[in-house]
């Protein structure tokens, strides 16, 4: 039997996806991340297939719009790539491309705020680098 909506059979069974929906930000960006967090955890590797804009609406309760916006975030960005007709892929060296994103975003919305919070409290650098430090060694210890 297939749906009236998609060439897909209504009994295809729907892929393991890891992650849930929260309200904190918007669902297509969740989508990409939950993508990207696979791709890191090497769950989807490079030319692998990852679940198509219908099985992620599926899965997730959502418009099929909606997962598409979100792949195709991915696939502007480099991290997937499109077979007409077939599906999304992993594209080759997209574990490095959403590692660099990563660190990129995590310079800017951590790294940032706290040299200018160590700046209002007059720190200064080696002061800052050594409580750094000393966070890292307190990590290891739990």
């Amino acid at each position: 039997m297939v749906s009236y909506t998609s060439n897909e059979p209504m009994n295809k069974e729907v892929p393991v996806l890891h992650g849930t929906l929260n309200d904190q930000s918007l669902i297509y960006l969740q989508i990409a991340q939950m993508i990207e967090d696979d791709i890191l955890r090497q769950v989807y590797r490079e030319e692998e297939q990852v679940p198509s804009t219908n099985e992620l609406a599926r899965a997730y309760h959502i418009n099929p719009a909606t997962a598409a916006k979100g792949l195709n975030l991915l696939a502007g960005e480099g991290i997937l790539y499109k077979k007409r007709g077939i599906g999304m892929f992993v594209s080759k060296g997209a574990e490095k491309l959403v590692k660099q994103k990563r660190k990129a975003a995590f310079y800017d919305g951590y790294i940032k705020p706290l040299v200018r919070e160590g700046r209002s409290l007059s720190l200064t650098g080696a002061e800052l680098v050594a409580m750094i430090q000393q966070a890292i060694e307190e990590g290891e210890q739990v």
